[in-house]
């Protein structure tokens, strides 16, 4: 496999991950002015290292997910030969394989390191899929974890969630209700600002590491086709889902290979770039690839 670096994935990553932490100093130093939202924030901060240490397991508990080996029946024997071998193919230590009981047809990966991480599938994209696609798409997830984004993402996104939190919970954390809350008021705001920056650094993060995925998958199959055709029948299933089903799965969107559909505000703040802007590059990688 001829793997390289992306350099520019790196940097992205970097850069999102400085003005993150630039921005949460700002925004403890804030916060810290403030006896109860003070405490509160620390407290939160502790979740931080629980979502750090523990982030596979709360994804795939958010999921309904369970690990599967590969005597749990011929559907994990399928997907922990598929996974082991293209695991060998992109030179990394086999994750945990997963398996979502949901019609939602999707996949992601999750955890803080190569060593400690899991790809899950949903026997809905089990189901939608052929075997070349399938690998196509478990090439993915594999890429996201050769290039250590899971781990930026699941940090950016839970600094993100303080913030957020704080603008809807703030007013409980005030202190005497006689005194002026301006203070609170001044947190709250601050917490705002700090949560739209904050998702439109993820956002974009998102976006480019998803063809940056989409790339790392081609490589590893060596067939960009199959990973194409599997992102055009998952974008079509989509619309076929329940929309109970979507609900329960949608706070995993950002760690999707296709999220779930939304109105035209979503698509526009959306984590992933659109289905056919990524075909599109695939096919180009096909046509690459068929020259060389």
């Amino acid at each position: 496999m001829n793997w390289k670096p992306d350099w520019g994935l790196r940097g992205r990553m970097a850069l999102t991950m400085f003005l993150l932490f630039a921005l949460y100093i700002v925004f403890g130093a804030v916060l810290l002015q403030f006896r109860g939202l003070g405490v509160w924030a620390a407290f939160m901060g502790i979740f931080l290292f629980a979502q750090f240490f523990f982030s596979d397991k709360l994804a795939l508990y958010s999921m309904g997910a369970s690990v599967v080996d590969e005597d749990d029946g011929p559907q994990a024997r399928k997907l922990h030969a598929m996974v082991g071998r293209l695991s060998q193919q992109a030179d990394l230590p086999k994750p945990k394989v997963a398996i979502a009981d949901t019609r939602v047809p999707n996949a992601f990966a999750t955890g803080r390191s190569q060593k400690s991480s899991a790809v899950c599938v949903t026997t809905g994209l089990m189901d939608t899929l052929d075997d070349d696609e399938l690998e196509g798409v478990i090439a993915h997830e594999l890429a996201h974890v050769k290039n250590r984004d899971v781990m930026v993402m699941t940090i950016a996104s839970f600094l993100s969630s303080i913030a957020f939190l704080i603008v809807r919970w703030g007013w409980f954390f005030g202190g005497d209700r006689d005194r002026q809350n301006m203070p609170v008021i001044v947190a709250i705001i601050a917490s705002l600002v700090v949560w739209i920056i904050s998702y439109l650094l993820i956002r974009a993060l998102s976006r480019y590491r998803e063809y940056a995925a989409d790339r790392g998958a081609a490589v590893i199959t060596g067939r960009p086709s199959a990973l194409a055709s599997a992102l055009l029948k998952i974008s079509g299933r989509m619309d076929n889902v329940p929309k109970r089903d979507m609900r329960d799965t949608s706070e995993m969107n950002a760690f999707f290979i296709i999220p779930i559909k939304s109105d035209f505000i979503g698509r526009l703040f959306s984590t992933h770039p659109s289905t056919e802007n990524r075909v599109e590059r695939l096919r180009d990688m096909e046509r690459e690839m068929e020259t060389v």
